[in-house]
């Protein structure tokens, strides 16, 4: 039986993949690791480890330990929070990478990687409107440039060392489960949030600023399905596109208000709008399609229906306990 560990377990990603993989694979397969505690569900449902994915001599030690042969590694400084400390994402996502390829070339224990990459690889000069699997790159932001990076390394330590390492390109990703973890996309989970809470928002992003999104179970789906590709169906070990729903604020938000009619939202765009700008407004993911099955299942109307009622369920939850 596979042993699977996933680092950054308590991140939005991490959290609903290590719960996946425990359904699909068991709880005991299924180590989950961090630099902190993770969801009551996490902690209390399979291992768990204190990681920090600095610390190479530590990682090695839990992958001995637990006869890791598949790591997940979502250890990461997202886009709004790297922009304000550059130096410490780039060491924090370039250094985590770099250590665990090493790893997995040795030709020990680690036998196949998944690290995720984003739509911040693509920059101002990219076609924004359907933007291709192989096309220009570049990115603008730290985060971007660090995802960029780490495409190539990851494709380099495939040809140099035949080193099993798969990768996406992750949309802005919309969860109920779990907050966002300081993202330009993250006003697509706090709507949601304030709808209920407040019946108002206010908006990073300029009303008609078009992303990437994607439902966070199509996510996970995705992400396990690429893993559990035949090795000869993947065929790119840069990073593959991967598309969900594309919208704008004021899209989201009329969608929102077929529930909420009396909901409104204002827009403050502040530094995130610029990295918003030199993202894509959709994505080709024809690549993904064809090679190894991916589909996308949830969109904008779907979505938004589970997303207010769970975040509902969640905020009436926390009423009652407080």
């Amino acid at each position: 039986m596979k042993k699977i560990i996933v680092i950054g377990a308590s991140g939005q990603i991490g959290s609903e993949l290590t719960m996946e993989l425990r359904n699909r694979f068991g709880n005991d397969n299924v180590i989950a690791g961090d630099i902190k505690n993770a969801s009551h569900d996490v902690m209390n449902s399979g291992p768990f480890e204190i990681i920090d994915v600095m610390n190479e001599n530590r990682l090695e030690e839990i992958i001995r330990l637990h006869n890791i042969d598949q790591v997940y590694l979502l250890a990461a400084m997202l886009s709004g929070n790297a922009e304000k400390n550059p130096k410490k994402a780039w060491e924090l996502n370039m250094k985590s990478l770099l250590s665990i390829l090493d790893m997995a070339k040795s030709g020990g224990l680690l036998k196949k990687v998944f690290w995720p990459s984003s739509i911040a690889v693509f920059g101002p000069t990219t076609p924004r409107e359907n933007t291709p699997q192989l096309t220009i790159m570049e990115p603008s932001t730290v985060y971007g440039i660090s995802k960029q990076a780490g495409e190539r390394w990851c494709e380099y330590y495939f040809n140099k060392y035949g080193v099993d390492v798969r990768s996406v390109r992750y949309p802005g990703l919309i969860s109920y489960k779990t907050e966002a973890g300081g993202g330009t996309t993250d006003y697509a989970v706090e709507i949601f949030y304030e709808a209920i809470k407040s019946g108002k928002y206010e908006c990073f992003l300029k009303e008609n600023t078009a992303l990437p999104m994607m439902f966070m179970p199509d996510a996970i789906r995705g992400t396990i399905d690429l893993m559990e590709s035949d090795p000869a169906k993947v065929k790119i070990r840069s990073s593959y596109n991967l598309s969900g729903i594309s919208f704008t604020p004021k899209e989201l938000a009329g969608e929102i208000k077929k529930h909420i009619p009396e909901f409104t939202v204002t827009y403050k765009p502040d530094f995130r709008q610029q990295i918003a700008e030199s993202w894509p407004a959709s994505i080709d993911d024809s690549d993904a399609r064809a090679d190894w099955g991916w589909n996308c299942e949830y969109n904008l109307a779907s979505m938004t229906e589970i997303m207010l009622r769970e975040v509902k369920k969640k905020l009436d939850l926390v009423q009652v306990t407080l």
